[in-house]
């Protein structure tokens, strides 16, 4: 019989890739994040395509990855790979986030605002 070598995946022992998936993971049901605004909220400024690599690097649905767009409210999957961005858009859908004639989110009605730092009243 043979033996599979483990094969160390450090990507999940990351707390980087960690911080970003706990970030995600507070994003809620009908809103969306962009990768540079969960980039932000996890402490990784200027870091969006980092929150690509830390999605495709996680296990299958163990964060709700669908929940991330681009800044334009564009499923990036859709360049990469249609089937992706049609599963993305339906998780969405399900979720009652909508989209424009474009196909993009409707970024200003589902737009999470996790993020957003509170302002001190006046």
């Amino acid at each position: 019989m043979k033996r599979r070598a483990l094969v160390a995946r450090p990507a999940l022992e990351s707390p980087t890739y960690a911080r970003i998936w706990a970030t995600v993971r507070r994003i809620p049901r009908g809103r969306v994040g962009s990768y540079g605004q969960v980039a932000e909220v996890a402490g990784l400024p200027r870091q969006a395509r980092l929150v690509g690599y830390a999605l495709h690097a996680s296990a299958p649905d163990s964060v709700p990855w669908h929940r991330v767009v681009n800044a334009q409210g564009m499923l990036s999957l859709g360049k990469l790979d249609p089937g992706g961005a049609l599963t993305q858009r339906l998780r969405l859908e399900n979720e009652g986030v909508t989209f424009d004639a474009r196909g993009r989110v409707r970024m200003a009605e589902h737009r999470w605002q996790g993020g957003a730092k509170a302002r001190k009243p006046r």
